[in-house]
Parts: structure tokens; C-alpha cells; sequence
């Protein structure tokens, strides 16, 4: 993706920060320290690419870059708010790949719905080095962004089936930004589709891939965060067997969106159960006040890099405490144009880019 956008004339101003291997949805590591949201710097900016939705938050470029193999491109989006797009697996080839590489996306992180279309427009198409990359269909995305949602049938729900709980203040948000889209002319319907979780497989199959990768490291123990070591050395405990079930059960849990994605072009939820929490924690630690696992915060980004859909988090509000909200657009596999229209629709009827953190 850097090759592309440097092609196409962009210039690279740096790298930004991230937590080792983007093991979590924060953004600090022994390496760079702590990262912080611009909108309030006791607060993280997501992760794991934490460090390129400060920077576009704060306004350091307009053209950033992340990954997402649990959701680590839109729950930052929704932490920073701005606007980040999880393409379609394979649309922007990845190389080389990541320790969780069946489950990784590449893709945009942007203060508006058109720069991510732009980067989208540059960047999309094959490359060998990715096997998995998909064909090029020579989309200008920035072309897509013109119409609306008008007759699209899009589902909403804060309960995919397996969410333990939500913040009160995401929940009204959202719901609220999923009005919009019926004013814009959708056909908006609120559901509860009762799926099972697919957080063990997902869990397996994403820290099996950094287990793995960080393996031969085990011996420089002061050199990995010691929840980061935890996992490893749990996951290297599992058999084999443990991690191709994981696989076969992914495959199976498909069926329950392939059947949802029938009946509806597009899914709305929060992007993730709560606001911002505290810098340097791992995960939050509790929900509404309802102590939640790590990993129970993002209920609604992971399922969908099981499945390898399109999905992008738009800016829908904030908290009394001023903290960004994120609504999660999820459009049927390979319609990355249609998530994107309806993002950019919603970007017209409830502009975002205007409202920027106060830099001290």
C-alpha cells in the first residue's frame, strides 16, 4: 500500500505507532510508550492503529494508513473520530503478511469519506506477493461516492447475539445515527440476529498467528508487554488440532452473515461497546459498569474479518465528556462501493470533518 500511494505522488511523512504485532486495541508498546487520543490525551486513541487515527485526528496529514485483523482500523476510527475503512480481504494487497494474515486487512484511515476513496482508487488491485489479493474491477471509488442509500434494505442492531453489554451513551448514538439513514431513504430495520459467538475461533486463529511469530522471542521476556507474553504462552500450549478446528469453525459460522447478507445490503451497529477508556490500559476493564473480559468491547468488528466483508466506522457523535462515537457500516463481500456510498451519504447529512479536538 506505502508503494502504491508513494507511485501515485503521495509523500510519506513517517511511521506511525502501534502495539506490538496490533495485539491489542490500544496503542502503546515497550518501544514508543503510550499514544494518545487528541480529543482528550488521558484517553487512547484506539488500536492498534492508534497512531495513525491521533495523527489524522490531530491533523498531522490528511492520508493514513492502518490494518485490521479484530477491527484494529475501525475501532480506532471510532476513537479518534474520524472516518476508517476495513476493505474488502485482499481488495489492497498486503505484503508481507501479518501474523494474523487470513484475518488482516490494509486500508484507510482519513478525516473524510472521499480521501479514503482516493486511497482506495490508488491502492486497490492484484499484486503477486499476495496471493489472496482480488482482481481489479478499475473502480474509482471517489465516482461511487455520488449517490445514496435510497431503497437500500440496511439492518441495525447493538445486539449481533453475543454482546455482554454496551454503553448507554454508544447505544443512543447509534441508534440515532441509524435514523439518518432512514430520512436519507433507506429502509431501515432494527433486528436481533441471534448469531453464536464466533469469539473463540476468532481468538484462536488471530493469536495463533502472533503466537507463532513471536515464538523464538520467548527469551528476551523484558522485551515483549507481559500481557502479550500471557497469550503466547498460552496459545503455544493448545494442540495443533486446537487451530485447524478454529478454521472449520469459521467456516461454518459464515452461514449465519452469508444468510443475513440475503436479505440486506447493508449492517449497521456501534462500532465498539463503549467510548475511548484510559491510556495504558490493554482493554477496559468494565462496560456500564459491568465488568467485561478483555476482548468483550468489540463484539462488533472481529466477527466481520472472519468473514472478510467490507466495513468502515463514520464519526455519529460524542459522549457529555466530549469522546468520539463511531457507527459501523458492514456491506456484503466485495461491495466495498456500496459501503463506502452510504458512508459518504451519511458524511453529507451529518458532516464530521468540521469538528476537530482542541490542540493545546
Amino acid at each position: 500500500m506505502v508503494e502504491r500511494m508513494k507511485a501515485a505522488g503521495g509523500i510519506l511523512l513517517g511511521k506511525t505507532n502501534t502495539p506490538t504485532f496490533g495485539w491489542i486495541g490500544a496503542t502503546h508498546n515497550l518501544v514508543f510508550g503510550i499514544t494518545r487520543n487528541p480529543w482528550n490525551l488521558e484517553r487512547t486513541p484506539g488500536g492498534s492503529s492508534g497512531g495513525a487515527s491521533a495523527a489524522a485526528a490531530a491533523g498531522l496529514g490528511p492520508l493514513h494508513i492502518g490494518t485490521d485483523g479484530g477491527g484494529s482500523i475501525r475501532i480506532p476510527a471510532s476513537c479518534a473520530g474520524i472516518f476508517g475503512h476495513k476493505p474488502s480481504y485482499g481488495r489492497i494487497p498486503t505484503h508481507p503478511a501479518s501474523g494474523a494474515w487470513s484475518l488482516s486487512h490494509i486500508g484507510p484511515l482519513t478525516r473524510t469519506v472521499a480521501d479514503a476513496a482516493l486511497m482506495m482508487t490508488v491502492c486497490a488491485g492484484p499484486d503477486e506477493r499476495d496471493q489472496f489479493s482480488l482482481p481489479s474491477a478499475g473502480e474509482d471509488y471517489l465516482k461511487t461516492l455520488r449517490g445514496g442509500v435510497k431503497g437500500l434494505r440496511i439492518a441495525y442492531t447493538d445486539d449481533l447475539g453475543f454482546v455482554e453489554a454496551v454503553d448507554p451513551e454508544v447505544r443512543a448514538a447509534c441508534a440515532k445515527a441509524a435514523r439518518a439513514f432512514r430520512e436519507l431513504g433507506g429502509r431501515v430495520e432494527e433486528v436481533k440476529p441471534g448469531w453464536p459467538s464466533p469469539r473463540e475461533a476468532w481468538g484462536e486463529i488471530f493469536c495463533g498467528g502472533i503466537a507463532t511469530r513471536m515464538a523464538p522471542y520467548l527469551d528476551r521476556p523484558n522485551d515483549i508487554e507481559p500481557g502479550l507474553r500471557r497469550i503466547i504462552e498460552t496459545t503455544l500450549k493448545n494442540p495443533p488440532t486446537k487451530y485447524v478446528q478454529a478454521w472449520f469453525d469459521r467456516l461454518a459460522w459464515w452461514q449465519h452473515p452469508r444468510a443475513f447478507f440475503e436479505k440486506y445490503d447493508l449492517l449497521l451497529t456501534p462500532t465498539i461497546a463503549c467510548p475511548p477508556f484510559a491510556v495504558g490500559l490493554d482493554n477496559p476493564t468494565e462496560i456500564a459498569g459491568k465488568p467485561v473480559e478483555p476482548y468483550a468491547w468489540i463484539p462488533f468488528t472481529y466477527p466481520f474479518n472472519m468473514t472478510g466483508q467490507p466495513a468502515a466506522s463514520v464519526p455519529c457523535g460524542f459522549t457529555k465528556d466530549g469522546l468520539p462515537i463511531g457507527l459501523q457500516i458492514v456491506g456484503r463481500r466485495f461491495d466495498d462501493t456500496t459501503v463506502l456510498r452510504a458512508s459518504a451519504a451519511f458524511e453529507r447529512a451529518c458532516p464530521w470533518a468540521q469538528q476537530r479536538p482542541v490542540l493545546e
